[in-house]
């Protein structure tokens, strides 16, 4: 299990940083890919932990089709999301500093299915946002992928 804290001062002190990569993809009608995740019960757009051996844009399409059964081609950077105010912490003790590549990807193939992270795959317009639970974090990410951008956004 994971508890995530965000400008919280009771929070728990980093000790790890970890690469992470997270994806905002939307389909042809303009819907946002998420799942409901299993280890903080909020809903996401897929992402993970990168693997030695691999390139960021590798992680990306690993963990979307792992979370969620949609390939995916990532086309922009979308930003690095690195607050050092957002921790997450771990059972076994790690408390790890949000540190996030997100890319824009599109939709390559696939089927939606659900994994042992996602309790539920789903698709989602923006408007019905409002009513999922969403850490503000990943809020933040949605929220800069559905405004018209050239720059990536970093912190």
């Amino acid at each position: 299990m994971r508890t995530d804290y965000f400008n919280d001062a009771e929070a728990p002190a980093a000790n790890s940083l970890k690469v992470a990569v997270s994806a905002f993809v939307q389909d042809a009608e303009g819907r946002i890919l998420m799942i409901h995740r299993t280890d903080n019960n909020k809903y996401s757009i897929p992402g993970g932990g990168m693997e030695v051996g691999e390139t960021v844009a590798d992680a990306v399409v690993r963990e979307v089709a792992e979370e969620t059964g949609i390939l995916v081609r990532p086309i922009a950077l979308l930003g690095v999301f690195s607050n050092p105010r957002h921790v997450v912490a771990y059972d076994d003790g790690e408390v790890r500093q949000e540190f996030s590549i997100c890319f824009k990807a599109e939709p390559v193939g696939g089927r939606l299915r659900k994994s042992s992270e996602s309790k539920a795959v789903c698709w989602v317009a923006s408007d019905e946002l409002a009513t999922l639970d969403i850490h503000p974090s990943i809020r933040e990410r949605i929220q800069r992928g559905l405004q018209p951008s050239e720059e990536p956004y970093f912190t």
